[in-house]
């Protein structure tokens, strides 16, 4: 039996098809892209554009495999169950739930060759799902799901009720599998999750920052590498661990989503910018040269151009590496889809053009800071138009060089032009 695995979104999405595969792979599975006899989508549901293509995933697919068991699951299966399963030809369609009895759904439905839907619309009660296997999905970083769900209820954002309450990896799940990741010769691990520093708001005396002390003192661990963590949850510990231990990456993604304290207090969000701005320089102080990227919604609903212009001029002073810029998608079931004045998308358009055009200054700045200086990569892949190998530095800026495929996985200092 063959199998085949398609993740939308984000990286938690992947870490979790990641761990089917190697729940097939342990049950005498082999891997095939070209005619799979199971085919496991992820979906996303972040946006309506991400509605859209999961929708043309699933179909696509059952169109190109007709004979193939497709099991769909994830944020837009558990949202639009009843579509999938009526409109999009998939055999097994699950939620952010029962993920890990897929395999044993895929048994049950070669054995009936009846549609199987088991989807839990209760998503507050959840509790973490583990796999049980390590995760491998690069060949130098290693991504490790910590936590999933979300408490904030942002009032532009669907995450909460689809994924459900934050719920908490057991720890000492975590700290196995990053050791034998180490022993398997990984260089670099990403603590990823739903709200990943939400870790430990379920468990009883447990913090984010004290995992990634007992992390970071890992023999053999090289570095470490936080995906994203909010300002409200940037610690005096966390802050302690920074200066005190190199191998945390020199980066820190800490998402924004507006410069303007008005538009934020609409978000729901649970910081204004003063605080964001605070934190910023105390980070900064312990790690001068951190790279700081950050997340941006423009277009939310009433921000008239001088909360835009606050936005703008707010992203210039903190001074960012690079912006990850979206315009607002109204998800229905939140709060601000039924917000007045909703901007127009040509306005958003405008708005993200000069917030990417902005990026590109900033990271042409921040990259220019380090010209000249030598950097060690982890060496990851080869390039397909230049062929040289690319990696990344702590600080996340991409280098490449002329060397072998030899050299895949292993650190090695490069100099900035």
């Amino acid at each position: 039996m063959t199998l085949d695995t398609i993740s939308l979104g984000c990286k938690v999405n992947s870490y979790e098809v990641g761990a089917l595969k190697e729940v097939f792979l342990r049950n005498g599975y082999s891997l095939s892209k070209d005619n799979p006899d199971v085919l496991i989508i992820n979906t996303c549901s972040v946006t309506s554009v991400a509605d859209q293509k999961s929708r043309q995933i699933i179909r696509r697919y059952r169109k190109k495999f007709p004979n193939a068991i497709i099991v769909v699951m994830g944020c837009y299966s558990q949202n639009a169950s009843e579509y999938v399963a009526s409109n999009c030809g998939a055999d097994i369609i699950i939620g952010t739930s029962y993920r890990n009895q897929v395999f044993d759904l895929v048994k049950k439905f070669q054995n009936s060759h009846t549609q199987i839907v088991k989807i839990d619309k209760d998503t507050r009660h959840f509790k973490y799902e583990s796999f049980g296997v390590p995760v491998m999905l690069e060949h130098t970083r290693a991504y490790i799901k910590i936590e999933d769900g979300c408490n904030n209820f942002c009032t532009y954002c669907t995450i909460p009720i689809t994924r459900g309450v934050a719920r908490s990896r057991d720890k000492d799940e975590i700290i196995s599998e990053i050791n034998y990741l180490i022993f398997k010769g990984y260089k670099e691990f990403v603590l990823t999750g739903i709200h990943t520093a939400h870790y430990g708001v379920d468990i009883k005396g447990v913090s984010f920052s004290d995992l990634v002390e007992e992390i970071v003192k890992l023999p053999g661990l090289y570095r470490l590498r936080i995906s994203s963590i909010e300002e409200s949850e940037i610690d005096d510990k966390f802050i302690s661990l920074l200066e005190k231990y190199p191998n945390i990456a020199n980066h820190l993604h800490m998402p924004l989503q507006s410069g303007s304290s008005s538009v934020l207090k609409r978000m729901g969000r649970k910081y204004n910018v003063d605080d964001f701005i605070k934190k910023v320089e105390r980070i900064r102080k312990v790690r001068p040269d951190i790279s700081i990227t950050t997340d941006v919604i423009v277009g939310f609903p009433g921000e008239i151009e001088e909360e835009f212009l606050e936005t703008y001029n707010f992203i210039k002073k903190v001074n960012f590496a690079e912006l990850h810029v979206f315009p607002f998608s109204a998800r229905e079931g939140t709060k601000a889809y039924s917000m007045d004045n909703q901007i127009s998308p040509e306005v958003k358009a405008s708005r993200v053009a000069k917030l990417l055009e902005l990026s590109k200054i900033l990271e042409k700045d921040y990259r220019e800071k380090f010209v000249g200086k030598e950097l060690e990569v982890i060496l990851e892949e080869r390039n397909k138009h230049d062929h040289k190998l690319y990696g990344f530095t702590s600080n996340y800026l991409k280098l490449g060089c002329d060397l072998p495929d030899s050299y895949i996985g292993k650190i090695y200092k490069l100099k900035v032009e």
